[in-house]
């Protein structure tokens, strides 16, 4: 059964990810999956002494993450306003021993259904009332570990329509050398839809040249 992870980047989230890793080497097991990509892709920095559950655990998803990536790093840290967002709902296996056909950016589940029918809901206010604003953070995916990342970012943020707003980022390996974008924006509800942004702006010409795919991984209205 799926586990769900919220506010990653709160206190009280953090010691609910502490206290389920006591005790564990990695989220699903004794060895690191894709449900420990997604978390690790959630908790922003390492917590340090104060969660240390949390702390030996993001190091060594961090230890063989680097093992993929050779490079040198100088170290990166991404700031930025908005609203807390709270991690997608950690997906099952696919099956025991079934790591050579890894699906890296997994199937859609009831539950993502649920989620995408929610946020649906929550965009249809029952009487009219003055434009909200909602902070959203997307997932951006390649074509491939050839794509250039940051001709990727580019093309994203070149996309402007009135009522959007790009905010921070960050890259997140995903496995195989692949790595994908995750970029927070603020929209003001009546003027932009999400989904119309994804279909009509992101995964056409000329952004689809280095985008695969976007996912909505949190949508919180302000």
């Amino acid at each position: 059964m799926a586990i769900t992870f919220s506010d990653l980047h709160t206190e009280s989230g953090l010691k609910s990810l502490d206290e389920f890793l006591s005790g564990k080497s990695y989220v699903s097991g004794d060895n690191l999956t894709k449900d420990d990509i997604k978390v690790y892709a959630a908790v922003l920095v390492n917590p340090g002494n104060s969660f240390p559950n949390v702390c030996k655990w993001y190091d060594a998803v961090s230890s063989q993450l680097a093992a993929s990536f050779p490079g040198k790093a100088v170290g990166v840290r991404v700031g930025g306003k908005g609203a807390p967002v709270v991690a997608a709902p950690a997906k099952e296996e696919a099956a025991a021993g079934d790591d050579d056909d890894l699906d890296l950016f997994g199937d859609e589940t009831e539950e993502d259904k649920k989620a995408a029918e929610e946020r649906e809901a929550a965009k249809k206010p029952a009487k009219k009332k003055e434009s909200g604003k909602s902070s959203v953070l997307l997932d951006v995916k390649p074509w491939d570990d050839e794509t250039d990342m940051k001709k990727l970012e580019e093309a994203v943020r070149s996309v402007e329509i009135p009522g959007l707003f790009w905010g921070a980022s960050k890259l997140v390996a995903v496995g195989y050398g692949i790595k994908k974008l995750q970029i927070m924006l603020t929209i003001v509800d009546d003027l932009v839809s999400v989904d119309d942004l994804i279909e009509e702006r992101l995964t056409v010409e000329p952004c689809n040249e280095y985008v695969q795919s976007c996912d909505i991984v949190a949508f919180n209205k302000i």
